[in-house]
């Protein structure tokens, strides 16, 4: 594929991405993609084949994103504490579009788990990306809990993003996540 070509399927996996998030998945089709992208739908096929695979190329860049992220992060920072916490931002940085439509990760898995298996299995990788790296973070402090320490976080920050995007409350959101960061500062 030309550089054209793979500009026009990036284009195409953005606006995919954007769509997914505003609408969901199941309420985006080949013609919602192509307004946004200019791109005749006709054309969609010679990248992908079926909205399917749009789906996959939409979660393998936002797995290779969180991938990016999290290794900066082990860079960056040596105190894992100080890792968890500054993901944990990620929240606050997000507001507007938490407040909007919630997680991208959560809303598409919470779609996904009820029409399709493969596909739930497919976003759900996402999750355990982020559930491994907070564990990997949690043993680093010493913690036997660990695992169980990461499902909590993950929970802890899904559940503010859905309550953020019901009630639209900015204040909610800044004082959810000061109690989570002290949540953390907390497990010893």
């Amino acid at each position: 594929m030309g550089a054209k070509g793979e500009g026009n399927r990036q284009r195409i996996v953005e606006a995919a991405e954007s769509l997914f998030y505003r609408r969901g998945y199941n309420q985006t089709s080949f013609q919602d993609i192509s307004d946004a992208t200019d791109i005749p739908r006709g054309n969609f096929y010679y990248y992908f084949k079926t909205k399917e695979e749009i789906l996959n190329a939409v979660i393998d860049g936002r797995i290779a994103n969180l991938n990016t992220m999290l290794s900066g992060y082990d860079a960056e920072i040596s105190d894992p504490r100080e890792r968890l916490l500054k993901f944990t931002n990620i929240i606050e940085h997000g507001r507007g579009d938490v407040m909007q439509s919630g997680c991208p990760l959560g809303t598409l898995s919470s779609e996904l788990v009820k029409d399709d298996s493969a596909l739930h299995e497919k976003s759900k990788q996402a999750f355990i990306v982020l559930r491994d790296w907070m564990t990997q973070q949690f043993e680093a402090l010493g913690l036997s809990d660990a695992g169980e320490l990461a499902i909590d976080l993950l929970a802890k920050l899904q559940g503010v993003a859905v309550m953020a995007s019901v009630f639209k409350d900015a204040e909610y959101v800044k004082r959810s996540h000061l109690a989570i960061k002290n949540w953390i500062n907390l497990q010893r």
